[in-house]
């Protein structure tokens, strides 16, 4: 199996985050990481897209920020965006629709912590596609490379509209693989130590 990243000076933004069995005993475990931004001199942020948020759901996020109606018109996933700023709302959505303040990780789609974004799904209107991260994953300079190429925590894959806004989220761990050609069920949980 290789990692289909190169090296340092390679942008990962709008790729897959796949942990490997070296995190499966951390928060990260089995976890699909949509990078968002990406560089080896700034750092890396990405959104967790396979664990499911139950509480609080997303008709009372909705009524906490006073958006109506309840439920929404339109599906709105809710999922862990990561360990930091759990407090904090994102969308990744696709971007035919654009809001002030979002960044466009790739042509097609688009991430924002607007509140437009959130009155136009739960309207019916809006992204065609979208799920709401709350948290996000963060890595320093230097820090996300060293755990892709020297302790080997992730894979690295193209990403996908089916596998960024499934609502299956137990499934999206496999499909990741999946879309590298690794079968899940030959991975090790072992490091290789005597």
């Amino acid at each position: 199996m290789q990692n289909t990243f190169s090296g340092h000076d390679e942008n990962l933004t709008g790729k897959l985050l796949i942990a490997t069995p070296h995190l499966a005993d951390t928060f990260f475990a089995q976890s699909v990481i949509y990078l968002c931004s990406h560089s080896a001199s700034q750092g890396a942020i990405g959104l967790i897209i396979n664990k499911r948020v139950l509480k609080p759901s997303i008709d009372e996020i909705l009524a906490q920020l006073s958006i109506s109606p309840i439920p929404p018109k339109k599906q709105l996933p809710l999922c862990l965006g990561g360990p930091v700023d759990h407090d904090r709302g994102f969308v990744l959505h696709t971007s035919e629709c654009h809001y002030e303040g979002g960044l466009a990780v790739s042509p097609d789609i688009q991430m924002t912590a607007n509140l437009s974004v959130l009155k136009d799904v739960a309207n019916g209107r809006g992204p065609t596609r979208a799920l709401m991260a709350l948290g996000h994953a963060a890595w320093s300079a230097g820090q996300l490379e060293t755990e892709i190429l020297k302790d080997t925590s992730w894979f690295v894959a193209p990403a996908n509209h089916d596998i960024l806004f499934s609502t299956q989220y137990s499934t999206k761990w496999r499909e990741a693989l999946s879309s590298i050609n690794i079968d899940p069920l030959l991975l090790s949980n072992t490091t290789g130590e005597a």
